[in-house]
């Protein structure tokens, strides 16, 4: 019974340690796009490279999908993901998330996680966002405004809507960024 009890004991406390040093940008639990299922991301990304994405369905900036799911397609195997989250901020958004979920999956081929429509900027900006703006120092200006943040959790640079996800800048500091990880 001793036995038992210390066993637990150590498993608890190793779980604990464990959910300690998930990043505070990542002690969230989002809802999946178009789904009930929800998805923990510290048990999901933690120790990977991330770049935050506000998306919407009818903005100038939408091409942008296809070039974020090739630099999520280039990197993934070097544990790099790119995270979409849908906003209607700039009122670009389908209020139905299955019409989101169809543009995203079937116009642009996107693989990486999509998650549930929130606000991303203002009083009203969901703790995710809210988190992501105070550690960057800035709002999103409009849609597809990116942030990368490395494996510990620590905003690397944000980009504006007009940086293209494969802008060369972007690149390179993603590429520094999951070097220094390997490091």
């Amino acid at each position: 019974m001793k036995k038992r009890f210390i066993a637990l004991f150590i498993s608890l406390m190793a779980a604990s340690a464990h959910a300690n040093q998930c990043p505070d940008l990542l002690k969230f639990v989002k809802r999946k796009l178009n789904s009930q299922e929800t998805v923990n991301l510290c048990e999901s990304f933690q120790g990977k490279t991330l770049l935050f994405v506000n998306t919407a369905s009818y903005c100038g900036f939408t091409e942008q999908f296809e070039g974020l799911e090739k630099l999520y397609s280039q990197y993934k195997d070097q544990d790099f993901v790119v995270l979409g989250f849908p906003s209607h901020d700039f009122n670009q958004e389908d209020e139905d998330e299955a019409k989101t979920a169809e543009l995203c999956e079937l116009t642009y081929g996107v693989e990486f996680p999509m998650f549930e429509p929130m606000p991303v900027r203002g009083d009203d900006a969901d703790p995710l966002y809210r988190m992501l703006s105070e550690k960057s120092g800035t709002t999103p200006k409009w849609n597809f405004y990116k942030y990368l943040v490395n494996a510990q959790g620590e905003v690397v640079e944000s980009y504006s809507s007009f940086t293209k996800p494969l802008d060369e800048d972007l690149v390179k500091t993603l590429e520094e960024t999951l070097a220094a990880n390997k490091s």
